[in-house]
C-alpha cells in the first residue's frame, strides 16, 4: 500500500480556509454593490419627488377685508326703511364688502 506524503488533514483544513476566505470576499462585495443600488435608487426617488411636488405656498392668503357687521346692519336698516333704495343698497353693500 502506498503512503502519501503529508498531511492530508492539514491540506484539506486549507483549503476549506481558502474557499471560506474566498467566499467571504466575494459576499462582502455583493453586499457592498447591493447596499451602494439600494441608496442610488432612494436618491434617484428622492430627487424625483423633488421635481415632481407641487412647489409649496410660501405666500400667505390674501387677508379678506374685514366687515364691519354694525356697518352692514345699519345700510339694512336704511334700506328697509326706505331711505336707500334697492340700487343705492346694492351698490353700498358691494363697496362695504370691498366687491365694488
Amino acid at each position: 500500500m502506498m503512503r502519501r506524503r503529508g498531511r492530508p488533514l492539514v491540506r484539506a483544513a486549507a483549503a476549506t480556509a481558502v474557499v471560506a476566505g474566498t467566499a467571504g470576499a466575494v459576499s462582502h462585495h455583493q453586499q457592498q454593490k447591493y447596499a451602494n443600488q439600494a441608496a442610488e435608487q432612494q436618491a434617484q426617488q428622492e430627487a424625483a419627488q423633488a421635481v415632481s411636488a407641487p412647489p409649496v405656498a410660501e405666500e400667505p392668503a390674501a387677508a379678506a377685508p374685514e366687515i364691519d357687521m354694525a356697518q352692514l346692519q345699519q345700510l339694512a336698516d336704511l334700506h328697509t326703511a326706505g331711505v336707500l333704495t334697492d340700487e343705492e343698497f346694492a351698490a353700498s353693500k358691494a363697496k362695504l364688502l370691498g366687491l365694488g
